[in-house]
């Protein structure tokens, strides 16, 4: 039996043709075929960014100074507001980083630990934060911004054993994974905590 063969679509190029909305130049090419158009620059301005209306930077000093501008800054209070300091530790998520004079720019976020100043040879500071984030700019100033700070030496011993194994108690018990999660957390607060204190 005979079978009609498909109709071809309409205006539908050959395969030896290129598309329509490729454009050409009437000169050909080094194989005989047509050559494509060079694509043009744009002519339009680059769009503005915010960087672009800020104010001056101020200038990074060739060497670095002899000592490291703090600023740290909790929501209810101001702990160091310029303060010029030797060292400072931060309990950084990929691990305890040192900042001294001239360190690397750079952004961290703050796991629950504690934040270590160096004011000189003879007197740390120590915070216990519960999170946050560090700020190194290149001209030696440190931002430290924490959802909480406490001294170290105000933290109760017993009140955070207590508490450790009262979320362990709960971690236990969990029905769900909200109350699973809510007891991790609290483990790991209580226990970064209790190891501040040297247990």
């Amino acid at each position: 039996s005979w079978t009609r063969p498909p109709r071809a679509r309409r205006n539908a190029p050959r395969r030896d043709e290129e598309p329509s909305w490729l454009r050409f130049e009437g000169r050909r090419g080094p194989n005989g075929g047509r050559a494509r158009e060079a694509v043009k620059p744009s002519t339009m301005d680059n769009p503005s960014t915010p960087s672009a209306f800020m104010k001056p930077l101020p200038e990074v000093p060739a060497t670095p100074p002899a000592k490291l501008t703090l600023n740290f800054y909790v929501p209810h209070n101001i702990e160091f507001d310029g303060a010029e300091v030797d060292q400072v530790q931060v309990p950084a998520t990929s691990g305890d980083m040192g900042v001294l004079p001239g360190h690397v720019p750079t952004v961290v976020q703050m796991r629950p630990g504690v934040v270590a100043v160096t004011l000189n040879d003879k007197e740390v500071q120590k915070y216990f934060v519960s999170s946050g984030f560090a700020f190194v700019h290149a001209d030696s100033t440190t931002d430290i911004c924490a959802v909480e700070a406490v001294p170290v030496e105000q933290l109760d011993a017993e009140a955070v054993k207590k508490g450790l194994a009262d979320y362990q108690a709960k971690l236990v018990n969990a029905k769900d994974d909200y109350e699973k999660a809510s007891a991790q957390i609290g483990i790991e607060v209580c226990g970064a905590m209790n190891s501040a204190l040297g247990n």
